[in-house]
């Protein structure tokens, strides 16, 4: 791959998640604060999210593979999301809100697909190439945090109770716009099912479901599912729960989960090899409950440690359950349906369980309100106790499975 063409891909990966990274990790606070929006509100600004992944599918299915280059379509959408970025930046309600925050994420969602789509197409060894490119858009969703946090000081607690933190969204506004008009210089990547037909169980993998006959798998993707209820606290109440607990630079912090991210990604081959696959996702089913557990009784004095524990922890979480999740899938699916089997669990845990799960956060956080905070030890505790069932329930089911590891 010439060198021009590695920076391109990198700056594309970059600045696709400095965009997400930007706005996604601060609309809590946003929503609470600047919109006067209560935990159900929230839940559904958070839940547009699911609604974006359960319809990329058919935008990328019937639209991306077969009819239009996938980085045009990635300029089209990242220039629509600019707009609507600005237009909620300006918003002063909900109502007015939701529509726009809808909108974008029914155009973002998708080029999550899209940015990949166009750097395997360059790629000859894509488990060689794919994570040092990959890795740029780690490295933008830290940075876009440290710039909120020490840079513009947007997320300081004078300058949210002013109402600057909407400064993420023009910053995003731009940072998109950018995007839109620099993917249409990026190496042509034209649609790879030009002139086939393209049923809606393909699109949605549900040629997958076959591997649902097997008990393990069945065990591991109801797992997956539920498992995405914890994980949808986390997005929907990590800003505001720092914020009200008085912890300054909140977004800075809050990237400490994706630097974590990248350093067990790397880790991960050793796990594999010296605990096997079933310890290494136990491990990370477990450390959904612990932390919470630290984030309950965790505090901005004495116990901040509890909390930074919790946050770094997410690496642990994320990538020994879902990164290992995605292997093991591939492992269990034949050649024929990998690709569909990929699609169903990501469709299952994006859209349909973190779905459930903004709901879920929703409820619990409007029932723990007290004055005009939270009793966050209470809101914590039911995902943590949740987390702790779903590992119990999977220990036990998944016991006889035997995953090998192929260096």
């Amino acid at each position: 791959m010439k060198s021009t063409t590695k920076f391109q891909l990198s700056l594309m990966m970059f600045l696709e998640f400095f965009i997400w990274g930007g706005w996604f990790v601060t609309l809590g606070t946003f929503l609470g604060n600047n919109l006067n929006a209560e935990g159900g509100e929230i839940a559904q600004a958070f839940s547009t999210q699911s609604w974006g992944a359960i319809i990329a599918p058919f935008i990328i299915g019937l639209i991306a593979d077969r009819y239009f280059n996938a980085e045009r379509i990635l300029g089209v959408l990242h220039i629509i999301g600019a707009g609507l970025m600005y237009l909620m930046a300006q918003s002063t309600d909900f109502g007015t809100f939701y529509p726009y925050v809808l909108g974008y994420m029914i155009a973002y969602m998708p080029t999550l697909a899209l940015v990949n789509s166009v750097a395997f197409n360059q790629m000859n060894d894509p488990s060689k190439d794919f994570p040092f490119i990959r890795v740029w858009g780690t490295i933008g969703w830290i940075l876009a945090g440290l710039l909120i946090s020490f840079a513009f000081k947007w997320d300081s607690l004078e300058n949210i109770q002013n109402g600057l933190l909407s400064n993420t969204f023009l910053m995003t506004a731009i940072a998109s716009a950018f995007l839109g008009i620099f993917s249409f210089t990026l190496p042509k990547t034209p649609p790879s099912g030009k002139g086939e037909k393209t049923s809606v169980s393909d699109i949605l993998g549900l040629d997958a479901l076959s591997l649902l006959k097997d008990k393990n798998f069945l065990v591991f993707f109801l797992s997956s599912v539920l498992i995405c209820i914890p994980l949808a606290f986390y997005y929907q109440n990590l800003s505001p729960f720092l914020t009200e607990s008085g912890v300054e630079n909140s977004t800075a912090w809050a990237s400490a989960g994706q630097i974590s991210e990248v350093v067990f990604m790397l880790l991960l081959p050793f796990f594999f090899k010296k605990f096997g696959f079933k310890k290494t996702i136990l491990v990370g089913m477990l450390a959904w409950a612990l932390r919470y557990v630290l984030f309950a009784y965790g505090n901005a004095g004495d116990a901040f440690f509890m909390i930074v524990t919790g946050i770094v922890l997410h690496g642990i979480c994320y990538d020994f359950f879902f990164v290992s999740g995605q292997i093991y899938t591939d492992s269990k699916a034949g050649e024929k349906v990998k690709s569909a089997a990929q699609g169903l669990i990501t469709l299952a845990t994006y859209g349909v369980g973190m779905l459930v799960g903004f709901y879920v956060a929703g409820k619990i956080t409007d029932a723990n309100i007290v004055g005009e905070g939270h009793d966050w030890n209470a809101v914590w505790v039911f995902p943590a106790i949740f987390a702790a069932v779903v590992f119990v329930i999977f220990a036990i089911a998944f016991k006889n499975e035997k995953i090998e590891y192929k260096e």
